[in-house]
Order: C-alpha cells, then structure tokens, then sequence
C-alpha cells in the first residue's frame, strides 16, 4: 500500500525556532490538505519530506522508503512543487519540461517528447509550449510546475502554497486539474488558504505553532462545532469587551463594522445569531486566535 506514515517529527533551527514538534500523520493515496497560519510549520514539514532538509528526531516513510535516510529512493519518486517554483529566463514551456525529464533520468529523447507533450496536453499547456515560461500568467506557471512534478510516475506529490496569488478562475483551474492528479497518489496540498482545502480534501490536519492540532475529515469537524458558533455584528470600539467575555474565533468587515464569530455552548446575549459552521471557523477555533481584533 502507498502509504506516508511520519511519527514524532521535531525539528528546531539554529535561531532556537521550534518548527516541528512531535508531528505524528498518516496519509493515504488522494488529497490531503495541510491547512495552517504562515508560520506554522507547514513548509518545514513539506521540506523535510522533499528531503531538503532533515529533522532532529522522529521518522519518515513511504511505503518501504526510510524518507530521512534513504533520500535518494524517495526523490525518484517525488514530485515536489515549492512555494515558490522559480523559472529559467525565456526557456520555453516545452524546453522547461524536457530539461527537467532529463534530470529525472529520462535520457530516450523519443521517451521525453512523448512524456513532455503528454504533460502539456495534461495541463492544457500544449497551445503555448513554444512560449517563454516567464511571460506566462500565475496560474500557467503554476499548471507547469504541477507539469513537472508529475514526471517521472511519482507516488508522493507534494505543493506547498500551490494558489497564492492567483486569480480566482486560474485557481478554479487548478483545483480541477490537481484533483485529476490526486486519483491514484498521494497529494499534498500545503496552504493557509481555506477554500483550497473545502474545494479539494477529505482528509486534512491543522498545523499551529509546529503541531499538528487537528487531523481528520473537513467535513467531520465542522459537524462537532454544530449548535456552537454565534455571529455578531459589531463596532469597532467594541471589540475589546467582547473578546474578553466570549470566545471569539474570527472576526471580517461587514459593511465597514466587525462581524465577530463566536465559540460558545450556550447562547450568548440578545443579538447573536446561531449560524451554520463551516471549514473556516474549524480553522480559527484550532488556532491561536489572539490576533482576531488587529
């Protein structure tokens, strides 16, 4: 079975910075969201399994693969897209992808051509290969490094922050095709973006602070916060009260106001509505929320 298994990670950098501590998951074939404040430990995590950088303590693996100390094994079967997936100045679309089959050992030209047009047929990519990478929009750089990370069959693909800074069609567009992607590896998805994974997981966990504090279905935690999340709008001046009477895990302009949401098992005073929760207010009940009135 493909399966990732980590147990008690830990990881500290030189500055004292405790980036993972104790992380235990497991993660099967599909999408597996990662969902987390910047901060939080997420990218650490992701390149410690890219085998870009290795832990203190704790263990690692895919399947048969020792990931911490057998990195070689795991990179031939790694498709790994960064944060930030940088480009050759004016190399094309096609040439990106060829170069990089060759680093993954693909040395038959016939083989690579036919791969590296499979791939840009697969992104819908294929009209525009002849085009300079640089000159492409967010969203079509991104579909190229999705491109890339599926060279080679990988059987752990991992994108870390794969939607910042898209638009919302390119990121619509990139949901679809990651979860074409996800159907028969293990994928994941690294971001502090919520819809990323409402649109795309049925498996998740919540990072804070370099811990894992929350793991299991979107859909399962929404339910246990059922009866308990109230709304409120607001002013501004009040907020301070607010927050140190109730628990209030968000809070979002509404009409120039503060809407504030709640965690409570009763309802608060006359004013506060019960509203449905959804994946965004499991988020900020499992985070530090003290930063919701800045």
């Amino acid at each position: 079975m493909n399966k990732l298994t980590i147990a008690n990670l830990s990881k500290t950098y030189a500055n004292g910075v405790k980036a993972l501590d104790d992380v235990s998951i497991e993660i099967e074939n599909g999408i597996f969201g990662l969902l987390g404040p910047n901060g939080a430990g997420k990218s650490s995590l992701m390149r410690t399994l890219a085998t870009l950088q290795e832990a203190d303590a704790g263990t690692a693996t895919l399947g048969d693969i020792d990931i911490l100390n057998q990195p070689a094994e795991l990179r031939k079967v790694l498709g790994y897209l960064p944060q930030e997936f940088g480009v050759y100045p004016r190399i094309t679309a096609k040439q990106l992808l060829d170069h990089m089959a060759i680093l993954k050992g693909i040395v038959k030209k016939s083989q690579r051509k036919e791969l590296v047009n499979y791939l840009l047929d697969k992104v819908n990519l294929y009209e525009k290969r002849n085009k300079s990478v640089k000159s492409f929009s967010g969203g079509m750089k991104q579909r190229v490094g999705i491109a890339q990370a599926l060279i080679g069959a990988p059987r752990l693909i991992i994108v870390d922050e794969p939607t910042a800074g898209l638009d919302p069609s390119e990121r619509n567009r990139f949901y679809n095709l990651l979860a074409d992607v996800g159907k028969d590896v293990i994928v994941i998805l690294s971001t502090h973006i919520v819809d990323d994974v409402r649109e795309l997981c049925t498996k998740m966990a919540i990072m804070n602070l370099g811990q894992i504090v929350y793991q299991g279905s979107p859909q399962k935690a929404i339910e246990e916060l059922n009866g308990r999340v109230y709304r409120k709008l607001v002013e501004r001046d009040e907020l301070k009260s607010y927050a140190s009477g109730y628990n209030i895990i968000s809070n979002k302009m509404s009409g120039g106001k503060p809407l504030i949401h709640v965690l409570s098992d009763s309802h608060p005073e006359e004013g506060f509505e019960l509203v449905t929760p959804n994946l965004e207010d499991v988020f900020f009940s499992r985070i530090n929320t003290s930063n919701v009135l800045v």
